[in-house]
């Protein structure tokens, strides 16, 4: 495979595993307290949706030209990307809180110990909706993912196989953890799927109006160092002016 089709399939796997991972903390979190049943039908309501708009939204992408096609769809990484970047770098830089798969387990605990118990159609319609909605808010960040990173490349295939091996891993992991998967290094991964996302973003873009990289596909891995070599600079100077200078992995 060329370098492109392997980052391809990295930036899905990991991006889908971060998003995974967050889906499954609030599944446990429900379904430990309210029980099994309404919370995994709500969990395979949402994945059905999400298979739903990946089996239109998929072939329905093919009929754009490519290059106007490119143009749109690395807009939108390269402003999804720069979301998760500003994000990741706040956080290791000291003024965004780190995210805490425990906390969020035990405040989904919490939460479901205290609503009320309505029932619809037979269902705990609590366990239901707090299932079906964190499930298909994730699964809509992995969809879109998904399809930009496969679509502009004619590579939804591979970006799609990334994504399907992340969610199984994820989902074998929780299962025989038993509980939320807190050893995964989330913000360091959320680091290095931002800087994928904005650089593909932004050579994609370029591409579609006309850019001719050299180098072809190499040109990305340079583009990725740019943007990483930056980031890491503005984490730098915002530890610095916060006053409190600290290796870089201490806090992913």
């Amino acid at each position: 495979m060329s370098t492109s089709s392997w980052l391809v399939v990295l930036g899905a796997f990991l991006a889908s595993a971060v998003e995974a991972v967050e889906a499954l903390t609030i599944v446990l979190g429900v379904g430990i307290v309210r029980g099994w049943r309404s919370t995994l039908i709500g969990s395979g309501a949402a994945a059905a949706v999400l298979a739903v708009l990946v089996a239109a939204l998929g072939p329905a992408l093919t009929v754009i030209p490519i290059s106007a096609l490119r143009i749109v769809v690395g807009a939108l990484l390269l402003a999804f990307g720069l979301q998760w970047l500003r994000k990741a770098i706040l956080r290791a830089s000291g003024y965004k809180a780190l995210h805490d798969e425990d906390e969020a387990f035990a405040r989904e605990r919490e939460q479901a110990a205290a609503a009320g118990n309505e029932q619809k159609a037979g269902l705990d319609w609590y366990a239901f909706t707090v299932s079906f909605k964190g499930v298909l808010l994730e699964g809509l960040e992995v969809v879109f993912i998904v399809i930009g990173f496969g679509s502009a490349q004619n590579q939804l295939g591979l970006a799609a196989l990334g994504a399907a091996v992340a969610v199984v891993v994820v989902i074998a992991a929780g299962v025989l953890a038993r509980g939320p998967l807190s050893r995964v290094p989330e913000n360091a991964i959320k680091f290095g799927v931002g800087l994928l996302l904005t650089s593909f973003g932004c050579f994609w873009a370029a591409e579609g109006i006309g850019v001719d990289w050299p180098g072809n596909d190499l040109s990305l891995v340079g583009v990725i160092a740019f943007f990483g070599a930056s980031s890491f600079l503005y984490v730098r100077g915002l530890r610095r002016q916060r006053g409190r200078l600290v290796p870089l992995g201490a806090e992913s």
